[in-house]
Formats: C-alpha cells, sequence, structure tokens
C-alpha cells in the first residue's frame, strides 16, 4: 500500500497541476498555439515561441497523468484483496483519462469552440475528483466498509453537487463572454454589457451563493460530529479557508474586470477547493471496521 499511496498522491498533484496549466493556456488565448495534435505543427519540441510552448507543455503533462493513472490502475489490480476498495475509482480514471484525450483532440480540430472547451473543463473537473478519490482510499484499509453512495448523507451529496454546479456555471459565464459584465460585486447594479451576458453573471453568482452555503453547513455539520477524526476535521478547516479565499478573488476578478493572471488564479482556487471538498466527501463514506472476531478457546475436559 505504500507505493499504491505514493502513485494515488503523486497522480493527483500531477493533475492538479494539468488542469492549471489548462486554464494558464486558456487565459493566455494558447489553445490553438499548435495547429496539429498530438504533435505542435509537427514538431515536438523545444518550441520558441509562448503560446506553442505552452500548448504542448500541457499536452506532455497530460501524457504524463496517462502514464501515471495506467500505472496506478495496475498497481491496485495486481495487490488483491489490500487495494480491492481501489479498484474501481483506479479504473473509472482510467476511462475518464481516454475521455479527456478525445476532447482535447477534438476541441483542437474544432478551433478551440467554446462549447468543446467548456465540455473539456467539466470533465476535467470530474476526472479530477475520481483521482482525489482513489487517493483517498490509499490511505483507508480495506478492512473498512467505503460506500460513496450511502455513506456520506443527503448533505454531503447536496454540498458536492452544488459546488460542482458552480463550476459548470463558472465555465459557462468564460466561454460565454459573461467574465467581465459585471463590474462591480456583489450585485451588478449599472453595466453597460448585454443583458444576456449579466444574466449569466448573475446566475453563476447566486450559484455560488447557494453553493457555499450548502458546502459550509456540510463542513461545518462534520467539524461537530464526534466521530470525525483528525484528518476530516483538518480537510474540513482547510476547504472553509479555500472557499473564504476563493470568493476573495472571484470579487477581485470582477472589480478588476476578469483579467487575465487574477481569473488564472481563480480558478486554481476553485480546483483546489473542488479537491479538498470532494476529499473530505470521501473521507465521509467510510464506515466502521470491521473487527474479527477473536479466536475460541476451547477447554479440554478431563474427567
Amino acid at each position: 500500500m505504500r507505493w499504491i499511496r505514493f502513485l494515488s498522491v503523486l497522480t493527483l498533484s500531477a493533475t492538479y497541476w494539468l488542469i492549471v496549466l489548462g486554464s494558464t493556456v486558456r487565459v493566455t488565448n494558447s489553445g490553438m498555439g499548435c495547429n496539429g495534435w498530438p504533435l505542435c505543427s509537427g514538431q515536438a519540441g523545444p518550441l520558441s515561441q509562448f503560446h506553442p510552448l505552452m500548448e504542448q507543455a500541457h499536452r506532455y503533462l497530460a501524457s504524463l497523468v496517462t502514464v501515471l493513472i495506467v500505472v496506478l490502475a495496475l498497481v491496485v489490480l495486481r495487490s488483491g484483496d489490500k487495494a480491492r476498495h481501489m479498484r474501481g475509482p483506479a479504473l473509472t480514471s482510467v476511462g475518464m483519462i481516454a475521455v479527456q484525450i478525445v476532447l482535447g483532440a477534438i476541441t483542437v480540430i474544432t478551433n478551440n469552440t467554446p462549447i468543446t472547451v467548456a465540455l473539456h473543463l467539466l470533465v476535467a473537473m470530474l476526472f479530477l475528483a475520481v483521482v482525489t478519490v482513489t487517493a483517498v482510499g490509499s490511505f483507508i484499509g480495506a478492512d473498512r466498509p467505503w460506500s460513496l453512495l450511502h455513506q456520506p448523507g443527503r448533505l454531503a451529496w447536496c454540498a458536492v453537487s452544488a459546488l460542482f454546479l458552480v463550476l459548470i456555471s463558472g465555465s459557462v459565464v468564460v466561454d460565454g463572454g459573461a467574465q467581465s459584465a459585471c463590474a462591480s460585486w456583489p450585485l451588478c447594479p449599472s453595466s453597460t454589457a448585454e443583458e444576456g451576458l449579466v444574466a449569466l453573471q448573475l446566475a453563476h453568482r447566486s450559484m455560488v451563493l447557494v453553493g457555499s452555503v450548502l458546502v459550509v453547513a456540510f463542513l461545518v455539520t462534520l467539524l461537530r460530529a464526534e466521530e470525525a477524526d483528525s484528518a476530516e476535521r483538518k480537510l474540513a478547516i482547510s476547504a472553509l479557508v479555500l472557499l473564504a479565499v476563493q470568493v476573495a478573488v472571484g470579487s477581485l476578478s470582477a472589480l478588476n474586470s476578469a483579467r487575465a493572471g487574477i481569473a488564472d488564479v481563480h480558478l486554481a482556487f476553485a480546483s483546489a477547493l473542488w479537491c479538498v471538498v470532494v476529499a473530505v466527501f470521501a473521507l465521509a463514506a467510510r464506515g466502521a471496521a470491521v473487527q474479527s472476531p477473536r479466536p475460541v478457546l476451547r477447554t479440554k475436559m478431563v474427567a
């Protein structure tokens, strides 16, 4: 399990930075820095220009993540009963990285159409969630029941679902060109942008409000639970801090007309928040440890 933990954490870290680098590619308009796929205009590198370099670096990191995902799945399958609870997430991550590769190719072929870019990001967030669950599973013993469907509870599912909808609405805002529609925060009293763009921005902010309330309720409820261990409490506190920072960065992005650098940081914190909340959710899916029955000692009766 030591190797599985190392591989799963390394894969999670590489996946997170892959999403952050993908965000940098998008906000710097480097998505079409390479005309071809998988090579960059027929070249493997080195590349001297900024936009091709950013795009090809993203592809190289995606290749590394793909290798890590496949290796991790093979190690989990070969580990027998020790990692049997990780087989589902590990195999799911293999399928999802294959889908992401296809979506990435389609995005390049279609010249970064908004719908393919948004779909690429949303699948990336789901992929990050699965990789996070796999990493958490490496720290859970096989002797503990682990049910993501039943164990976390309704509030946990509502919080995670709402946070994912926040990510979706944020992607729609960016790809719809509404990121600078409201130069004020939290309301938009006097905007000169089109009504449709303003509506998108306000819908996202409303979703952030609802999602934040549900996430805070889930985390605070967990912190107050007596059965929560130190790992759950630390992750829950980290998620609350990240949520506060994310709201602050979001307001700063709005007040600065969604500058590229701030927008990139905004998505980086959003990805980190998503990762930590999913980790808390996965830990909450643990049941009590199953104790093996003690052997019964039989005494021999002597007549």
